[in-house]
């Protein structure tokens, strides 16, 4: 019978895991209703370990916008670890959800959230584990819809075999609008079949179904068109964009897990979107325009969430938090009405240019001063500016200093490796920039105890950013300039026991690229890496590059492209992109433009929150616009968070349709993640 438990049969092998807890469900907050009294069933799924992905505020917001529909169900499931996926094999064990441990077969729809294209091979573990068939073609209407959100949903060509759909962009009113539809085929009978279901959704202008279209190579490996192959689905899918946050303060009840998990805290996202325009950021790319949330609407979700569960912490989200219009205020506010309490309140990573001394005291007033980060990206200024992240090291230096000086003792800074027309000498400015963070840390505090950790990723070019075109650094060259700046600091005696040195090699960088601007042929490349045991590709204990590297050329060469094709090779201008028919609200031309002057190293450019609009093209392709104060509203009183208006449980889909015009769903944050 549909919708049974699975936990009879899982309970016996739990003793034989690692970690077992995270597999047995009754988390605080979490929602278990009846299989029988819903019409429309989600099964949301993060990709990658329960301890990773039970934080992902974006999964937790569906799970709760959905739920709180009275005819639906909604519940979630996590790649499981490879101790537990050998059990469930041996034993017959389908995929579970972790609320109700009901098989992941049986719902109406899998909803999977890609912070990151290291997920991949897990969706296929799940899928198959599942019943599920791997291949979209071979599903029939007893199967799941799997349709993939999140940010690498931007470009989900690589995963289009293994999918039915994607949805680009806002996730919260896309999953309701996507809920009617499905309700109201199954009440019709489900006429046509799944293929007429998926048309339907396509139609709404709600998902993209890349069975609807075709690709066309040339002779030379690149694409020559991305076409529909039916006339009645829009030729360019559009992202989902909400215009008002404040309409929907989610989530209102957190997560309390019973497991340890990466991020021990509640979040909130106190805005969407960000303009500064650095180019290597896809996450600042695809989220635009910049939509924020009041100040008593985040005071109201703080104080509910705190209520609801417990946390100690609060994050407060988004992907530059200190450029809140009222950011200042709400710290103030936020310090005061929790002080003398057990909460303490936490920043992301601030921009050098956006930091002061009494934000940051206000944030640490009720907590401990475990350090600050700061994300310069780039060792010299020639190359902050190429990546329009304009931070002089005086700024820089100015701003540390300040901070060791009001007690702060450790640092933290973070760079990138491979930048676009990056040299040996910018890398080593790294280890100057670490230098004079010492020097300027221990003049301005009269102590030597201070500490300065560097941080350093290797840079992945992304879709849709001015980087696009970009070809990557080899893992080769990045290794070498990593090793160089690494006996670098080392070799520095006045630094070497002060600076901390934490970097990855570029061969895990190199896969990413893949996936991040691969087509459709990456697919098979995918499967086979899967098939050959392929998993949690984002976990350095299990990431492979020789599986990897040996699975693309048995699989992309006989094609005539190969894995530096993918990655390596620069594009020229006229070359058709694997994601040029999905419109992320940018303007192409305007994207390549950017590039261009990054190569001339023209003037930065400005933030259109406050300088006139430089025609990215996101404003009136979305029929948005950005939302910031200040709205000069305090935190007290509170004011309620308001519940979503419940749907009719009954009845025909919607009639207000979601076009590019009128906006609706996404992430991650996730962003990662997934973030918010």
């Amino acid at each position: 019978m549909p919708g049974q438990s699975v936990f009879p049969r899982l309970e016996p092998l739990l003793p034989r895991i690692r970690k077992p807890v995270q597999y047995v469900g009754g988390e605080g907050n979490s929602t278990v209703k009846p299989w029988e009294s819903a019409v429309v069933r989600w099964c949301l799924m993060y990709p990658d370990a329960y301890e990773v992905g039970l934080p992902n505020q974006g999964l937790q917001i569906l799970y709760e916008v959905l739920n709180e529909q009275p005819d639906v169900l909604a519940e979630r499931t996590y790649a499981v670890l490879p101790d537990l996926e050998a059990l469930l094999r041996e034993h017959g064990v389908p995929q579970f959800t972790v609320d109700a441990h009901r098989p992941v077969g049986d719902f109406d729809v899998l909803g999977v959230s890609f912070a990151s294209e290291h997920g991949y091979t897990n969706l296929l573990t799940a899928l198959d584990l599942a019943g599920i068939p791997l291949h979209a073609a071979d599903r029939g209407a007893e199967h799941p819809l799997v349709i993939a959100g999140g940010h690498s949903a931007f470009n989900p060509e690589p995963v289009a075999d293994f999918i039915d759909a994607a949805v680009l962009g806002d996730g919260e009113q896309a999953v309701l609008d996507i809920t009617d539809v499905v309700r109201a085929f199954k009440a019709a009978g489900e006429p046509g079949g799944r293929t007429e279901l998926l048309a339907r959704l396509a139609r709404r202008r709600l998902v993209y179904v890349p069975a609807f279209f075709d690709v066309a190579y040339g002779p030379d490996g690149a694409i020559v068109a991305v076409t529909p192959n039916r006339d009645d689905v829009p030729a360019r899918p559009a992202k989902h964009t909400l215009p008002d946050l404040d309409a929907w303060p989610y989530p209102k009840t957190p997560l309390v897990p019973l497991a340890e998990t990466v991020h021990e805290r509640m979040s909130v996202e106190i805005f969407r979107g960000c303009t500064r325009g650095c180019r290597f950021c896809q996450a600042g790319m695809i989220t635009r325009p910049v939509r924020e949330r009041s100040i008593d609407t985040i005071g109201a979700m703080i104080d509910a969430g705190l209520s609801a569960s417990g946390f100690s912490e609060v994050g407060l989200l988004s992907l530059s938090s200190a450029d809140h219009s009222e950011i200042g205020e709400l710290a103030t506010q936020l310090a005061d009405r929790y002080e003398g309490t057990n909460t303490s309140l936490s920043l992301p990573s601030t921009r050098v240019d956006a930091f002061n001394v009494t934000l940051a005291n206000e944030f640490s007033r009720n907590g401990r001063r475990s350090g600050l980060t700061f994300a310069p990206e780039g060792g010299s200024e020639r190359l902050r500016k190429v990546i329009n992240k304009m931070v002089s090291e005086e700024d820089l230096i100015r701003t540390v200093s300040t901070a060791y000086a009001q007690g702060w003792r450790q640092v933290k800074l973070y760079f990138m490796c491979g930048l676009p027309t990056e040299t040996d000498e910018d890398v080593l400015g790294i280890a100057k920039l670490a230098r004079e963070v010492i020097r300027a840390g221990r003049k301005a505090s009269g102590h030597r105890d201070i500490r300065c950790t560097v941080s350093i990723g290797g840079f992945v070019p992304k879709p849709h950013t001015p980087f696009q075109w970009v070809g990557q650094a080899s893992w080769e060259v990045t290794d070498q300039r990593l090793k160089l700046l690494r006996d670098t600091v080392r070799a520095d005696r006045e630094i070497a026991r002060a600076v901390g040195f934490r970097y990855h090699d570029g061969r895990p960088g190199i896969i990413e690229g893949l996936l991040s601007r691969g087509d459709r042929r990456v697919g098979r490349v995918v499967e086979r890496v899967w098939r050959e045991g392929g998993r949690f590709d984002g976990w350095t204990e299990h990431f492979s590059f020789e599986r990897w590297e040996r699975s693309a050329a048995a699989e992309l060469e006989p094609l005539g492209v190969s894995l530096d094709w993918f990655t390596t090779r620069e594009r020229p201008e006229s070359e058709v992109l694997p994601w040029d028919h999905l419109d992320a609200g940018l303007d192409r031309d305007w994207l390549w433009s950017d590039w261009q002057d990054a190569l001339r190293g023209a003037a930065e450019v400005e933030d259109c929150r406050w300088t006139p609009c430089y025609d990215c093209g996101v404003c009136p392709t979305t029929g948005s616009q950005i939302e910031i104060g200040p709205t000069r509203r305090t935190l007290l009183p509170l004011t309620p968070v308001p519940s979503l208006p419940a749907r009719a449980a009954e009845g025909a889909a919607t009639s207000a349709s979601v076009t590019a015009a009128t906006p609706a769903a996404g992430q991650e944050k996730a962003r990662a993640a997934a973030a918010p």
